[in-house]
């Protein structure tokens, strides 16, 4: 047993200090970004923030509204090749939409069967999920996909720390998810007592994967969870992190999943974690004997379009950037300066705001 004693910080802990800046309006921060991948031959363009591979929010409704955007639905991993035959014949688009699979048998037989259809040509991006990725099986895993799809981008997680996230770049990924247990809807920090404060995982793990490159590009992370508000994800960019991953942000909308609920006269929808007892009943018609639900199930207050949030979010960045001098996107991290601030009462300003 060993004690770490350096500081760790969430993205509640920290704001970010206002610079002298030339820009004289926010639309003239640009957000979208072009990558090169370590492995993968592809160019991407786009506003580098994805939705979570939940069944709340990573759906076919939300990915025709947010490609025009530029920005990525990430699937959830609950569609059958059926339903993705069906949706292909009216959407294409392979730069938005990431094919998302786990590590049982039956994912890996279906991204077979998806790759001998052609319907993998569909998308510019793999996800392989899981909530462990620190499992010798999970990298055995990211090596055969890689000898399946040579040419897409895949991303793999989850991980927190800088050693793993190189473990996995080497294994074959392009880029690694970074967060374990920092999402509003898990619950594996209380249960399982294991984490990382989320601005910190970023910080290092964006560090290391950075630090792989060759001549194509370099290792990247995505910044998955714990976003609480558009801030947090200016933050995480702030951080290192090349894209950004929420759930929460993406749900409660029309092209959400979930049921429609009404209680006490106003609208929610549902919203709950991929390792919740509502998804693993839900999708799996059970919960083994030997797992423990790691997911909150909550009704989240129903907010109309996710057209007008992404107005709000973009405007919200751009901000950010006029704040800290920040031109493009990509100088978010080399402009940025974080001011530890006093937690407690960020919290008490946080819910007299929600409050009033």
């Amino acid at each position: 047993m060993r004690i770490e004693e350096d500081i760790k910080l969430d993205y509640a802990d920290v704001l970010l200090r206002p610079k002298r800046s030339t820009l004289t309006s926010r639309k003239e921060v640009v957000l979208e970004r072009t990558f090169r991948f370590y492995h993968s031959p592809k160019q991407w363009t786009g506003v580098p923030i994805m939705t979570a591979n939940m069944a709340t929010c990573g759906t076919f409704e939300m990915a025709r509204v947010l490609a025009p955007h530029k920005i990525i639905t990430t699937f959830h991993k609950y569609y059958k090749q059926a339903e993705y035959q069906k949706f292909f014949e009216t959407f294409n688009n392979p730069n938005f939409v990431v094919y998302t699979l786990g590590m049982r048998d039956e994912d890996i037989t279906q991204l077979k069967a998806m790759s001998e259809a052609g319907l993998l040509n569909n998308f510019s991006f793999i996800c392989l999920d899981v909530p462990n990725g620190y499992l010798e099986k999970f990298l055995e895993t990211i090596k055969l996909i890689r000898a399946l799809a040579p040419e897409h981008i895949i991303i793999a997680g989850n991980v927190a720390t800088n050693e793993m996230t190189e473990e996995i770049i080497l294994s074959g990924a392009d880029i690694v998810k970074v967060g374990i247990g920092p999402g509003s809807a898990c619950t594996t920090r209380r249960m399982t007592g294991v984490g990382y404060p989320q601005l910190s995982a970023v910080i290092e793990c964006a560090d290391a994967a950075h630090g792989i490159s060759n001549t194509k590009g370099c290792g990247l992370v995505i910044a998955d969870g714990g976003q609480q508000y558009p801030s947090c994800i200016a933050k995480a960019f702030c951080a290192g992190a090349d894209f950004n991953m929420s759930g929460s942000l993406f749900s409660g909308f029309d092209e959400s999943a979930g049921k429609l609920v009404e209680k006490d006269g106003k609208k929610y929808k549902e919203y709950f974690g991929s390792s919740s007892n509502k998804a693993l009943l839900e999708f799996y018609g059970k919960k083994e004997a030997h797992r423990a639900s790691e997911g909150r199930y909550v009704l989240m207050p129903y907010k109309g379009s996710v057209a007008s949030f992404i107005q709000d979010l973009f405007g919200s960045l751009r901000s950010t950037g006029t704040y800290i001098g920040a031109k493009t996107l990509k100088e978010f991290s080399k402009r940025a300066t974080f001011i530890r601030v006093n937690k407690q009462l960020t919290t008490y300003l946080e819910n007299f705001d929600q409050d009033n």
